[in-house]
């Protein structure tokens, strides 16, 4: 079990661990913390997929302080890559939790490598055991195939088999998290205050709110702290139990109020003044793409975004590919400029998890502008990809070679093969293929592998069976049909 680099403190107090779970979505992440911590989180947010980072303390034995240990929970989706890591980057120890019955999966393999990239300690907790189709041996094996060895496996890496809806097997996990930060050096806290920003969002009430997690030294109300290019008095602190505090101290999970500003996601608040020299942009209101960023050469969708808090706004833009126009983001719920921004640009507005106020719909409904809401961020990427699709139909410049209708669909060393049959011209191996569904466009990925009576061949004509492996790997429906196209040259 390796150990973080720290000069030996022994006589040092230590400090309550930081906790972050990571692991593939859906895996029970967060329904895990719901069971440490006797509540249901999961049901506040949508579609029970955590969207934020969420970060909390809970104390494992009454009136034992030095049982008090703090957890952040991270977003599964492969949307929140940079949240995910901001969590491993500030944290102790991680729990990677593993599905028993799923095993190790694209966001598994993500959150190890954040854990390796951190330098810390990690603890797998094996989770689902409780359903008929868990094997825990599946999972070490695919641990294994990870470089991730653990006990029994040839490493020394805890394994703890769990159900988190049972709620089995957690005192034994939380008995294994004390051990490993029992067994950690540390060194002494420079007393210099370090906050990490997991989150910040404008709240119409509180105005600007910075989540935050203290990694060294202590904030207290009234004191002047800095951010970037801002500095701001203490206006308030409150705890995750929304209770108001005058002091928070390392390791504390804390809501500051008083900056002017919706914070950068990762950047340091600190109670010395910070140097920078790129200016923050006004809360609530959109910031604009430079025009030298923007490729006029092809067809591309034009959007505005506003979310409600600055990681979720990133974690959304980072996943826009070259075909979306950024024209403007921000953090705030819709207004007035945002529509007439649109209206000039001819781009969509787009809101997640924000407000539209009612003066704004009518003005939105009078320059035919075109507002979009969403709670879940997969559902907004989604839409986006269609309409992105839509917008790159085949047009007079290509030419279809031919068309296969998907039959069957079975999975081969974790690759999902579509068994199709060519119905009219080729499938070549080679060249562009669209999967449609109905009458529209669902994916457009290229061929992998294709394969005819199990031989690997440059193409299938009409009338054969083919095996088709699609990168990257996506999901499709039996029905689904495949259509082969090229570009023609003008």
């Amino acid at each position: 079990m390796a150990k973080k680099k720290t000069t030996p403190a022994q006589s040092q107090k230590k400090h309550p661990p930081v906790v972050v779970v990571l692991g593939h979505v859906d895996h029970g992440k967060t329904t895990l913390l719901d069971a440490i911590r006797e509540s249901n989180v999961t049901a506040s947010e949508a579609g029970g997929i955590t969207q934020h980072i969420g970060a909390y303390q809970t104390q494992l034995r009454a009136n034992d302080p030095s049982s008090i240990i703090t957890f952040i929970d991270t977003p599964g989706h492969e949307a929140f890559s940079k949240m995910r890591s901001r969590g491993a980057q500030v944290a102790d120890i991680a729990i990677l939790v593993v599905a028993a019955n799923d095993g190790v999966k694209p966001q598994t393999k993500e959150a190890i490598a954040h854990i390796k990239k951190a330098q810390i300690p990690f603890v797998v907790a094996i989770n689902k055991v409780d359903l008929p189709e868990a094997s825990l041996e599946m999972v070490k094996a695919q641990l294994a195939e990870q470089e991730i060895f653990v006990e029994g496996y040839g490493g020394d890496i805890v394994a703890v088999p769990i159900s988190a809806k049972a709620k089995q097997g957690i005192d034994q996990l939380l008995e294994m998290i004390e051990l490993i930060w029992e067994l950690q050096e540390i060194s002494p806290d420079t007393q210099d205050l370090k906050a990490v920003v997991l989150d910040s969002f404008l709240d119409s009430k509180k105005g600007v709110v910075a989540n935050l997690l203290i990694r060294s030294g202590e904030i207290v109300v009234g004191q002047t702290v800095f951010c970037k290019n801002q500095e701001t008095k203490v206006r308030c602190l409150i705890t995750p139990n929304n209770e108001q505090v005058k002091k928070a101290t390392i390791s504390q999970p804390i809501q500051l109020l008083g900056f002017k500003h919706v914070l950068d996601t990762g950047e340091l608040v600190t109670a010395k003044s910070q140097e920078h020299e790129t200016a923050q942009s006004e809360t609530g209101t959109t910031e604009l793409v430079p025009e030298e960023s923007k490729n006029e050469e092809q067809k591309r969708l034009k959007i505005i975004i506003k979310a409600d808090q600055a990681g979720t706004l990133e974690a959304i833009t980072a996943n826009l590919t070259e075909e979306i126009e950024l024209v403007g983001h921000g953090v705030g719920d819709i207004n007035e400029s945002d529509v007439l921004l649109a209206q000039s640009t001819e781009a969509r507005l787009i809101g997640f998890h924000v407000k539209v106020p009612t003066l704004v719909k009518k003005l939105a409904e009078m320059e035919k502008v075109k507002i979009e809401t969403f709670d879940i961020i997969y559902h907004l990427l989604e839409d986006l990809q269609a309409r992105v699709l839509k917008l790159l139909e085949p047009t007079i410049n290509e030419e279809v070679l031919g068309k296969a209708e998907v039959i069957a669909e079975f999975k081969i060393k974790g690759s999902h093969i579509a068994g199709c049959k060519v119905l009219e011209g080729k499938i070549v191996r080679s060249e562009k293929v669209r999967i449609i569904r109905g009458e529209q466009i669902v994916a457009e990925p290229r061929i992998g592998a294709l394969q005819v009576e199990r031989k690997d061949e440059t193409e299938a004509k009409k009338g054969q069976e083919v095996a088709l492996v699609f990168r990257p790997d996506l999901s499709f429906k039996i029905g689904d049909q495949v259509v082969s196209y090229k570009i023609i040259d003008d």
